[in-house]
């Protein structure tokens, strides 16, 4: 428990961060592609005997390197993601039958991990190295926030006034890719959008002044993961299925509680 909310806690909060950004930028689909490279990448990673999280990280932040590209001249549009997305989904088939023939019963349980998450199973290096991970994507996060917001809520004054967008955006895609391969160990990559969009949303409905939203997304990130794990200790239900469902919980009575 011990290593769960250490690594917990420094993934959650640059998934708060980013995921701020995320709905800012109406890059919701953007980053639940993204989950599912990071899912691609971890089984291409296990076919071709690559240390996993190396492949999860490589992986994902290349591809979303390449979404940037792709999508560069037609912000707005899902397009350039959604081809990026069926191809990478095509391979993900490839890599899952490749796994199934081969797979090993040390191994057998990997791709298991990464679709829903082994936050409880994580030994204490790799709990040392999440949460230093995820300190240094907030870290960085932080340091571009000013510019990011500009750039996201008005990008053509943004980019008169001499902010450098595509290198932001560029930036900002590269750790939100860091971020998904990162939170992947908490949620998996079928729950990784939870993380990211619920908290930021539940902020912005709460919210709207941006600096207020922000912190408010890391900090209810933070809060959903650890509730989360404490239910899980005493509940015979996975961690990832409560945390998301303290999110979505939260982010309902935040919708529907702001109507009354």
């Amino acid at each position: 428990m011990r290593n769960a909310a250490l690594a917990g806690t420094g993934i959650a909060l640059a998934a708060g961060l980013a995921g701020y950004f995320v709905v800012l930028r109406n890059q919701v689909f953007t980053s639940d592609a993204l989950g599912h490279v990071a899912f691609t990448s971890g089984l291409g990673a296990l076919v071709g005997g690559v240390q996993l999280l190396a492949g999860v990280f490589g992986g994902t932040i290349a591809v979303a390197l390449g979404m940037g590209g792709l999508g560069g001249r037609a912000r707005g549009r899902d397009v350039a993601v959604g081809t990026v997305f069926a191809w990478v989904l095509g391979c993900g088939v490839l890599f899952l039958s490749l796994y199934s023939r081969g797979r090993s019963a040390a191994g057998g349980t990997a791709g298991v991990s990464l679709l829903f998450g082994s936050i409880l199973g994580l030994r204490p290096a790799q709990a040392v190295t999440a949460a230093a991970a995820g300190v240094v994507i907030s870290a960085l996060l932080l340091l571009i926030a000013r510019p990011l917001l500009f750039l996201s809520v008005d990008p053509d004054v943004a980019a008169a006034r001499g902010v450098p967008a595509t290198a932001l955006s560029f930036g900002f895609l590269v750790l939100l890719g860091a971020t998904v391969a990162e939170a992947v160990q908490a949620v998996g990559a079928l729950l990784i959008l939870g993380l990211l969009v619920m908290p930021a949303a539940t902020a912005q409905r709460l919210t709207a002044r941006p600096y207020l939203g922000l912190a408010l997304s890391g900090v209810l990130a933070v809060l959903f993961v650890w509730a989360g794990l404490v239910l899980a200790f005493y509940l015979p239900y996975p961690a990832s299925f409560l945390i998301t469902t303290l999110a979505f919980a939260t982010y309902l009575v935040s919708r529907w509680g702001w109507l009354w």
